[in-house]
């Protein structure tokens, strides 16, 4: 089928183009700003226009030739979200019904019956009813907290359990929620374009688990491997006190936090399983709360070296990081970065980046290696002791002293493991390249995963010493590649 999906660029806009590819459906992806599409992996398999669900002109070319439109939307971080998300919608609704459009597919928020609704929940809900009454043929999945990296549901509930091994919470920590993997939000997505025209309804859909807030904090600790989570709730914190407490301690703005709060004093519950007469579930059955919990952990555990969008030649998993995430999302990744440009040329500064470690040592404050090294040791790891096979090349997967051989792309890249004991992982990135007006760029990267409270005090405690250790370090491996050029 020929989609449009307004919100490319958007959480799960960005995810459900490639699942749409996948379908073999044809799809056009409207954003505000086309140019933040550029680095996605599948940017060359699709069209995208420029369009703004508040101008009807641009809504209207975007809908031209379209059988399937899916409107994920939502102007959440702006104050006037309310009035914003009811323009757009209309806007939609009704340039969809001029344009002849055969479905409408909308992702809404789960909502509680016979109580006042949040800001938040109620505009969900009014966005719904709009394009439900828009004449086309409209299907509204409801849904609670979506379980992926770069939810920003997910990642307030990541970094309060990562950041916190103990808190005060408000009493909607006891409130029960059914939260679902972003892979079988997807599923129901995809499958929706399919009903048949006599369907316009909302549907609700979650996972098979229903689980308090509480609950849900304990066993992300367990699946991330961190120790029990002290929880004490109190009865004095309203949920705007609550937002500013999460503003304080987690990355996700106070524009989002407020609403998504605000919301957590409902208890948001499927009210019915309706969905499966049109959409069965998907196969091998809808995706346990930990298994979504390790899904959405997996790339930084497995891999935890961010890289370039475009390298990747086909779209990742559901739950992989994209490009379009805010900068917020994924899990706290601490870098270092140093870039200097040198004359030695990339051959010969290579050859110091491939030498380093062992006997010719690691170019920056000997004394503050080898004390880190002797701590290491005290502590039961390996310390500086195990230095290097050959003093000149490496191979993948040897030691290095206290790092590990992970990757070699010579004549350009080296990345090292960190072995030492840590509050969470580490590595090292050294790389050489050519320089369009001569000589070569030296490029060095300090990467580190915190693991709980002690993995971010740890960083930041050394945060002063980075530009001794990692600083010199640059400088002398480059002045030393100079010197080799003498």
């Amino acid at each position: 089928m020929r989609c449009v999906v307004f919100g490319a660029t958007g959480y799960l806009g960005g995810r459900l183009v490639p699942e749409l590819l996948r379908a073999g459906h044809e799809v056009r992806a409207v954003a505000r700003d086309p140019g933040k599409l550029a680095e996605t992996a599948w940017h060359d398999r699709v069209e995208v226009v420029r369009g703004d669900v508040g101008d009807a002109p641009s809504v209207a070319a975007a809908l031209d030739g379209r059988e399937v439109v899916y409107y994920l939307v939502h102007s959440l971080h702006r104050k006037d979200f309310v009035r914003l998300d009811r323009q757009g919608a209309q806007t939609v609704a009704g340039q969809a019904a001029r344009a002849g459009v055969g479905r409408i597919v909308y992702l809404g928020g789960i909502t509680p019956e016979g109580e006042p609704l949040s800001a938040h929940l109620a505009s969900r809900a009014e966005v719904g009813r709009i394009l439900l009454g828009s004449g086309v043929p409209t299907v509204v999945l409801n849904a609670a907290i979506i379980l992926g990296s770069g939810s920003a549901s997910f990642e307030m509930l990541r970094y309060l359990t990562e950041r916190l091994p103990a808190m005060v919470t408000p009493r909607w920590v006891h409130n029960r929620i059914q939260p679902i993997a972003v892979r079988d939000v997807l599923h129901y997505l995809v499958r929706a374009a399919e009903l048949p025209p006599e369907v316009n309804r909302a549907f609700d859909i979650g996972g098979p688990e229903v689980l308090t807030y509480l609950e849900m904090m304990r066993r992300y600790a367990v699946v991330a491997g961190l120790p029990r989570r002290l929880v004490v709730p109190v009865p004095v914190l309203t949920p705007w006190l609550s937002a500013q407490w999460v503003n304080l301690v987690t990355p996700v703005p106070r524009s989002i936090a407020v609403p998504l709060i605000e919301s957590l004093i409902h208890e948001v519950v499927c009210h019915d399983r309706d969905i499966v007469a049109w959409i069965p579930d998907p196969e091998g059955g809808l995706t346990p709360y930990d298994r979504a919990v390790e899904l959405a952990l997996a790339r930084t555990r497995a891999a935890g070296v961010p890289t370039r969008w475009s390298d990747a030649s086909t779209p990742g998993a559901p739950s992989d990081p994209l490009p379009t995430d805010p900068g917020w999302s994924g899990g706290s990744v601490y870098q270092d970065v140093r870039e200097l440009r040198t004359r030695a040329d990339a051959g010969t500064l290579w050859s110091v980046i491939e030498a380093v470690g062992g006997e010719h040592g690691w170019y920056s404050f000997p004394l503050a290696w080898a004390v880190r090294g002797w701590i290491d040791r005290l502590a039961g790891g390996v310390g500086l002791r195990r230095g290097r096979r050959d003093p000149r090349r490496l191979h993948v997967g040897e030691a290095l002293d206290w790092w590990r051989v992970e990757r070699i792309e010579r004549p350009h890249l080296l990345r090292l493991r960190a072995e030492m004991r840590m509050p969470g992982r580490a590595w090292l990135e050294l790389s050489a390249n050519s320089d369009t007006g001569g000589g070569s760029v030296y490029r060095q990267r300090a990467i580190f995963l915190p693991h709980g409270l002690a993995g971010h005090l740890y960083w930041k405690a050394l945060v002063p010493w980075h530009r001794v250790i990692f600083g010199g370090m640059a400088r002398n491996i480059t002045g030393a590649a100079e010197h080799g050029m003498r």
